[in-house]
């Protein structure tokens, strides 16, 4: 009678190791596939079907992919919403700041699109801290995280993934108009973009042709409430860039004064304070982002600044409390108040 043979052990190792070499080699080569297919995008890249839809948005976390325009977005960063709300996007509820502050109403939302947020019902998720219940709550069809600054909520992001497609972007190295066609490429709103980015532009224009700027280079930068430091705009700052545009030249940081990295490594600002403000303060002009006029007076009465030129040649302006947050509505609102300041100053000089 013929005998069954048993696989020997090693024969059986030989079978599970070969099984899952196998498993090993289909996953590698689907993940290159993967790979391949979004290998030339970079971060902030959009790419879409010649349909218009799917739409896909590189992210520093990887691609995000959108089927169809969203409907219900939920903005956790209170500076990107102002963005979302000129380019008309469906932004349902947004993260805020601090409430009932100069710069900000009693939903924590900036106040330069404050009345605009509550025609369109916008809902008030929380004040600074985020809260990923009150965000599930919204029934999100899509997630937005800022990648940097105070209003970021980016340690929810590996729990609202789950939620709903969920995109951090990064805002500190971009104009408004540049985050307005990123948006607007992203969410199918590119039209909207296009418009609005046109009618500013032609702000602008009207700026340089009509208005005779201050003595250059300028500094730009928000004092500290204390008088202790200020955040020195970069010319990779909304505000830097918005500045440059109009004509201005932003005087050159001196190494000694970077370095300070308390809210994080960021590309807009510069944190210069104590004795380390005066050598940061280099400009012929210098302008207080985020300040009213009674501001002037107490940047001008600073024992550490007494001897800066701006200081010397009576050269300090405010130009208003919304100008922190730099979107469609607070750069509109700098240029107007740019032009009426300087306008206003060479007529007197003309006198």
């Amino acid at each position: 009678m013929p005998t069954t043979r048993t696989p020997s052990l090693k024969h059986a190792l030989s079978s599970a190791l070969a099984k899952l070499a196998l498993a090993m080699i289909t996953s590698l080569a689907l993940s290159a596939c993967e790979h391949s297919e979004s290998a030339g995008l970079k971060v902030d890249d959009v790419t879409k079907d010649p349909s218009g839809w799917p739409r896909t948005l590189m992210t520093s976390k990887g691609p995000v992919t959108l089927d169809a325009p969203p409907k219900r977005i939920v903005s956790t960063s209170v500076t990107m919403t102002g963005t979302l709300l000129a380019i008309k996007a469906p932004v349902i509820a947004s993260g805020g700041t601090v409430a009932n502050t100069s710069v900000a109403d009693r939903n924590g939302f900036m106040r330069q699109w404050s009345d605009i947020a509550d025609k369109q019902n916008l809902v008030s998720l929380y004040q600074r801290e985020p809260d990923a219940e009150a965000i599930v709550a919204q029934h999100p069809d899509l997630i937005l995280i800022s990648a940097t600054g105070g209003d970021s909520a980016r340690k929810l992001y590996d729990q609202l993934k789950s939620i709903a497609p969920t995109a951090i972007i990064r805002y500190d190295n971009k104009s408004w108009m540049q985050l307005a066609t990123l948006l607007g490429d992203f969410l199918g709103k590119e039209d909207n973009a296009k418009s609005v980015i046109t009618e500013f532009e032609s702000k602008v224009q009207h700026f340089k042709e009509t208005v005779t700027l201050p003595a250059q280079p300028t500094t730009a930068m928000v004092y500290y409430a204390d008088g202790t430091g200020a955040n020195i705009w970069t010319d990779k700052s909304a505000q830097g860039r918005l500045l440059k545009a109009l004509g201005f030249s932003l005087a050159i940081l001196p190494e000694s004064v970077k370095g300070d990295i308390s809210m994080g490594k960021r590309s807009d600002i510069v944190i210069a304070t104590g004795e380390r403000l005066p050598d940061a303060v280099t400009g012929n002009t210098l302008l207080l982002f985020s300040a009213e006029k009674e501001q002037e007076k107490k940047v001008k009465s600073n024992s550490y600044l007494k001897d800066i030129p701006a200081v010397q040649q009576d050269a300090v302006y405010a130009v208003g409390n919304d100008t922190f947050r730099m979107d469609y509505y607070s750069a509109s609102n700098l240029i107007d108040r740019l032009s009426r300041l300087f306008k206003e100053k060479h007529a007197n000089a003309s006198l």
